[in-house]
């Protein structure tokens, strides 16, 4: 693209009340693997070992602003070549199911132990982000 700079997704934030903070932090480490970055604080970095991944950072909302709720202001779409496997291990892990899978449909969507909404999308013929037929 002739005169455009390169920009990339850094990172994908979530605003969150303060309470829900550390749980979601947990909960996002374990889902994607992440680890998260140096101290916490009011916000926490959690970053992909591998480096091959956005960022996601979790970010603890000031006393008296406006968080969304379920369905907030952004959803991760999360790919997985095993799918409902994926799905089971969210679940243990906190996560609820919003809309179960159905014919025709490639996603689930769950939501996060805070109500924060994400699909779990079918991406077969992948393997970690990469084609691989």
């Amino acid at each position: 693209m002739s005169g455009a700079g390169k920009l990339w997704v850094g990172s994908v934030v979530l605003e969150t009340r303060p309470a829900a903070f550390a749980r979601l932090v947990e909960f996002w480490c374990a889902a994607l693997g992440y680890l998260p970055r140096e101290p916490l604080g009011d916000w926490a970095l959690l970053q992909d070992p591998e480096r091959s991944g956005p960022n996601i950072a979790i970010q603890q909302a000031r006393e008296g602003d406006d968080v969304p709720g379920p369905a907030g202001r952004f959803h991760l779409d999360l790919y997985s070549s095993d799918w409902r496997g994926e799905v089971e291990r969210l679940v243990r892990l906190g996560a609820t199911v919003v809309e179960p899978e159905q014919e025709g449909r490639d996603f689930v969507t769950l939501a996060d132990p805070e109500g924060n909404i994400f699909d779990v999308i079918k991406a077969s013929g992948y393997k970690f982000g990469q084609r691989s037929d």
